[in-house]
């Protein structure tokens, strides 16, 4: 599993070269059976102008690990994700060190899978509560 688990791992932070996730310096940190985790330091990248996290900045990490994960299990089809619906309530600030998400799923359906993504700080504080519906299209 361990090898399975890095394979993964590699190629989830390989596809952030050139990205959104590389300029926010999202990385992928671990997998398992049913959810992907990330995370994105919190800096001067991703501050309000009062200097805490931007809101904004942690949906797009919670985005980013949700439609990972829901390509990660479709296990290999040749689709495309695309998120269709975020909600995120932010319960706490932080302004150092990093956060992390962790997306687990909720419904993974053929068409469309719901995630609840977990963003919290590094003494497991909850940060972000979100919710990802996300949309598997056949490639072109």
């Amino acid at each position: 599993m361990d090898d399975f688990r890095e394979k993964i791992l590699k190629i989830c932070n390989e596809t952030c070269k050139g990205t959104l996730m590389e300029t926010l310096d999202i990385t992928y940190t671990d997998v398992g059976e049913n959810f992907l985790t990330a995370k994105m330091p919190v800096n001067s990248k991703v501050f309000q102008p009062d200097g805490v996290l931007h809101g904004g900045a942690t949906v797009a990490l919670a985005e980013s690990v949700g439609s990972a994960a829901s390509y990660i299990f479709l296990n290999g089809q040749e689709v495309t994700v695309r998120g269709l619906e975020i909600s995120a309530n932010h319960v706490k600030s932080v302004s150092e060190g990093f956060v992390y998400a962790r997306a687990v799923i909720v419904h993974k359906g053929r068409t469309t899978q719901l995630w609840e993504i977990k963003v919290t700080d590094s003494n497991d504080n909850l940060i972000s509560l979100c919710k990802l519906t996300t949309i598997a299209l056949l490639k072109k």
